[in-house]
């Protein structure tokens, strides 16, 4: 598989569609394939008006879509960090490294009962996790890490971006390394399955149960955002 992207449609509705087919379309033109973007439209349009779905684009030895039912929403996560190399090959493309992350996903459940692994680019700094994009809370200022670093352009991480524009809060960008952002008041993993995730814990250490959490009502706001397909 070389590129993929999927996203959650509740009873006929997502948020940021534009920027998923954006992405997927994108990413299939550098490889050759200029049709994703109408074959994205067409399956777009067939999918189900009910229930909740989490289809997957596919672009490997041709374009495909798998119609998968959505499993279920999660909430608080423990991480582990990855502590061995980079095992991303292509950190800008979706689709090529599902395989080995999940992998590393699988791991970290077994080893510590850990939700997701957080990885570091080749200097340490925390850019993202396995199937998540990572923001933070320093204060009332919203952190991501550098823009300029090699991950995931997250969809989600884009539309909460926005949000706390919309919001009047101040978003900066910055590196850090997983010691420092064990220490600040919250971190959050973002996706287009769950939303806003917070950590509760690290590794297998203790639950910190986050009572000053404002990720609900984030979440809330985040929810809000989808629209019909139509």
């Amino acid at each position: 598989m070389l590129v993929a992207d999927s996203f959650l449609v509740h009873n006929g509705q997502v948020r940021g569609l534009d920027l998923h087919r954006q992405r997927f379309a994108s990413s299939c033109a550098a490889l050759g394939e200029l049709g994703a973007g109408k074959y994205f439209d067409d399956q777009v349009r067939r999918l189900p008006g009910f229930g909740r779905w989490f289809p997957r684009f596919e672009f490997g030895d041709g374009l495909a879509v798998q119609l998968r039912p959505a499993p279920t929403q999660g909430g608080r996560v423990r991480i582990a960090v990855h502590s061995g190399d980079d095992p991303r090959t292509q950190p800008r493309v979706k689709g090529p490294d599902l395989e080995a992350l999940g992998a590393l996903k699988a791991e970290a459940a077994a080893d510590c009962g850990a939700d997701e692994v957080l990885l570091m680019d080749a200097d340490g700094i925390a850019v993202e996790a396995a199937y998540s994009a990572l923001a933070w809370w320093e204060g009332d200022v919203l952190h991501f890490p550098p823009s300029d670093r090699a991950f995931l352009p997250s969809v989600t991480a884009a539309l909460v971006r926005d949000l706390a524009i919309t919001r009047g809060v101040e978003v900066v960008e910055a590196a850090r390394r997983p010691e420092e952002l064990a220490e600040v008041d919250e971190v959050w993993l973002l996706n287009a399955l769950h939303g806003i995730r917070p950590v509760h814990a690290w590794h297998d250490g203790p639950i910190d149960p986050l009572p000053g959490s404002a990720s609900a009502d984030w979440q809330q706001a985040l929810t809000a955002l989808a629209r019909p397909i139509a």
